[in-house]
């Protein structure tokens, strides 16, 4: 349908699961992409893949929670394409542990990963949208951002973090045209998610009345959405792609 031709858009944790669905899913829709990983070895995949709709691709190595590399990178996406259009924050990891037995490192970097590498970019790219007079911001949240996890108190605390800084975002800079959105997923098929043994998936998949897993797709075609001028008037907004799950 070409939701989102002539638009540039930045994704970080591109590489597998959501993030390369989601940077999929805009190449196919028109955009052009430039993303992050951390492994480098797989850079040239993903910008083949991308690169196969027809629209260019420029894949980077780099650490989303470094402040000056974020920075960096938005400069060069800027360089490459002309201008942001899009800014999806997709990097995270987990680290899962019990509150009582979890360590500092494990708390530090969760928060770091999740929560401090949105800054970074969103922070970089603001004077980007500024200068444009426009821009859609989507950060990746969790439905564990409201609910809470036992064993995933960094994560949950780290996506609740993200829900302020979406809101927060929205509220300072859209009346200059910018808006900022998070997607909340639930229980995403992901390589995250399969080693999980199948008793926990089994409880996880009770608890969703479309008594399914979604797709890393479910989540992009949200983000697509989001990213084109279809919503134009949504900002602020957390939205759950759950099937349900926290009803």
């Amino acid at each position: 349908m070409n939701l989102l031709q002539g638009k540039k858009a930045l994704v970080t944790g591109a590489s597998r699961g959501i993030g390369k669905a989601i940077a999929m899913k805009f190449a196919s829709e028109g955009a052009d992409i430039v993303f992050t990983c951390t492994t480098a070895s797989k850079i040239s995949t993903v910008e083949a893949e991308l690169s196969a709709y027809g629209v260019f691709a420029k894949g980077f190595a780099s650490d989303a929670s470094d402040f000056n590399a974020a920075h960096e990178l938005v400069a060069s996406a800027v360089s490459l394409m002309g201008r942001i259009d899009i800014l999806v924050n997709n990097a995270g990891i987990t680290r899962d542990s019990l509150m009582l037995k979890m360590k500092e490192s494990q708390w530090d970097e969760v928060i770091n990963v999740n929560l401090k590498s949105a800054f970074n970019f969103v922070h970089a790219v603001i004077p980007v949208m500024l200068r444009q007079k426009g821009g859609s911001i989507i950060n990746m949240s969790s439905v564990v951002g409201m609910s809470g996890n036992a064993g995933q108190a960094n994560y949950s605390a780290s996506k609740a973090g993200i829900e302020g800084l979406t809101r927060s975002v929205a509220k300072e800079i859209g009346s200059r045209g910018i808006r900022a959105n998070a997607i909340a997923p639930g229980f995403i098929d992901t390589d995250m998610t399969s080693a999980l043994p199948d008793n926990v998936r089994e409880t996880w998949l009770k608890e969703i009345p479309l008594r399914r897993a979604g797709k890393p797709e479910d989540v992009a075609s949200l983000a697509v959405f989001l990213a084109s001028d279809m919503s134009s008037y949504i900002t602020g907004q957390v939205i759950n792609c759950s099937g349900g799950m926290e009803l």
